[in-house]
């Protein structure tokens, strides 16, 4: 489904990272990250072609809205998987990414992701 295209995943609670990164790989994705606060990801993000990211709100070192701020400037399609509110300077950057509250099966999660990249014209095949 996904083609092999580099999903990014921030996401500090490494359980979830963990299913998250086995739902992509089964799905035909390759996994960019984990990265467990924002500085590793925006690293990844400089470092890595990314083609969508699946973003906690709430990592180790601070909120996401530097990432989200990236993400959008990029045009990377992205979703919010969290358990706490999303802070108004996140959906500033992106007014209309999907928040999915947790828990959420990774699939769903995936599905979403997959909605926001066709609707951003990346290539993914059905």
């Amino acid at each position: 489904m996904f083609s092999g295209a580099p999903i990014l995943i921030a996401e500090d609670n490494l359980y979830l990272a963990l299913d998250l990164s086995i739902a992509i790989e089964e799905m035909d994705g390759r996994v960019v990250g984990p990265a467990p606060s924002v500085a590793d990801a925006l690293k990844f993000l400089a470092t890595h072609h990314v083609a969508a990211a699946i973003v906690d709100c709430q990592l180790i070192d601070r909120d996401a809205a530097p990432l989200a701020r990236q993400l959008a400037e990029r045009q990377v399609p992205f979703v919010i998987h969290t358990a706490t509110s999303v802070p108004a300077m996140v959906t500033e950057f992106h007014p209309h990414v999907p928040v999915l509250m947790k828990p959420l099966q990774p699939r769903a999660v995936l599905a979403c992701l997959l909605d926001e990249m066709r609707k951003m014209r990346h290539p993914v095949s059905s």
